[in-house]
């Protein structure tokens, strides 16, 4: 299997141009390119009801938004979190000036161990902040219950799983607050963006609040804030591609489904299925590889697949315990799942534009070496 053509591990999905183009002309017309202008509001509202929360905050990208929900929540003292996520959840921690206190994963989904997490709360914690996972939700009832008894905020790193359900009832309803990534590399994107999601409509002031500077007005700023503002143009585009989501997480659906039939039986390779109960948006395509059974290591189907113009993700790899930023800070964190997760997983190329050919390619060529 030979491509001239770079497959990467992603595309990013861009609407009809003149769609785009349609807004583009409005923006030049009322000259109102942010703050909060016209289509930054329709898009906040049409994610509300497309999500089926009460509140969205728009933000400028996912990041600034979490920041913003462990600031305006009061977050303090110890964090009960997972490394296996990317850098910004523990990030947004430490920069908030809390302790991440780390919990390893569930082989399972490679989502947050709520057994671990109670194992770990202190008088100390305030807050956990739990990761959903290649689209895959945490157990929300469990940490629900978790929460509640020891009375800590509960809030979601919601950035893979747009769109998703649990028994029919919307991702974002759970917890606290749940925060969305609209990267350009997501299902569903404003080229750059974020939003908050959240059932307690006292927290839109503070969230506006903490988003622009603290400024209530043109001669009063009532808070320490920051600049977390989404524009117009990644409104605009938001706009667009929300009316494409559905499509795109249908064609999504069918090349996870033809990397499941031809890599399920493969030793040493573990496949993520779907869960009962839970409607998935197949963001992102991860397989665990057991060297030992496979005969090649991650690192070396990584590389195979490179030599063959094929470009995959060791996602996420390394853990945020082991940055270099942070030396040995969190070397006595018990979290070997985590660890063998990150050493072993390989997330596939996946993408609505994907040729089916090309996945079914690329799977025979991973089944072939084995």
């Amino acid at each position: 299997m030979n491509t001239d053509e770079k497959i990467l591990v992603t595309r990013s999905f861009l609407p009809p141009r003149k769609e785009y183009d349609k807004y583009l002309d409005l923006i030049w017309e009322n000259h109102w390119l942010t703050n909060q202008g016209e289509l930054h509001n329709e898009l906040q509202e049409k994610l509300q009801n497309y999500l089926g929360v009460k509140n969205v905050t728009l933000f400028t990208n996912g990041h600034l938004a979490l920041d913003v929900a462990i600031k305006a929540l009061g977050v303090k003292g110890e964090v009960i979190t997972t490394p296996f996520t990317f850098a910004s959840t523990t990030h947004a921690i430490i920069m908030n000036g809390a302790t991440p206190v780390f919990a390893d994963i569930k082989p399972s989904d490679c989502t947050i161990d709520e057994e671990r997490v109670e194992a770990l709360i202190t008088d100390k914690t305030s807050a956990i902040v739990a990761v959903h996972v290649y689209g895959y939700p945490c157990n929300t009832s469990a940490l629900f219950d978790i929460a509640t008894r020891h009375g800590l905020k509960l809030i979601y790193d919601a950035a893979h799983v747009f769109g998703v359900k649990i028994d029919g009832k919307p991702i974002g309803t759970f917890g606290d607050v749940s925060m969305m990534s609209f990267h350009a590399t997501k299902v569903f994107h404003t080229i750059e963006g974020g939003a908050l999601l959240y059932a307690d409509s006292s927290l839109r002031r503070s969230f506006d609040l903490y988003k622009n500077f603290g400024i209530t007005g043109p001669e009063t700023v009532e808070a320490v804030g920051l600049n977390a503002k989404m524009n117009e143009f990644a409104a605009a585009m938001g706009l667009c591609n929300l009316r494409y989501v559905d499509g795109e997480i249908e064609k999504r659906h069918k090349i996870t489904d033809i990397y499941r039939e031809i890599l399920r039986d493969v030793s040493g390779i573990k496949i993520f299925e779907d869960i009962p109960g839970v409607a998935h948006n197949y963001a992102y395509m991860p397989i665990i590889i057991d060297e030992k059974k496979y005969g090649h290591s991650r690192d070396e189907l990584f590389d195979r697949l490179a030599a063959k113009n094929i470009f995959t993700r060791k996602y996420f790899y390394p853990l945020t315990t082991d940055y270099q930023c942070f030396g040995t800070e969190f070397a006595d964190a018990k979290v070997d799942n985590a660890r063998y997760a990150a050493n072993h997983v390989l997330t596939l190329p996946l993408y609505g534009e994907l040729p089916p050919e090309m996945a079914e390619n690329i799977a025979k060529f991973i089944r072939s070496l084995c």
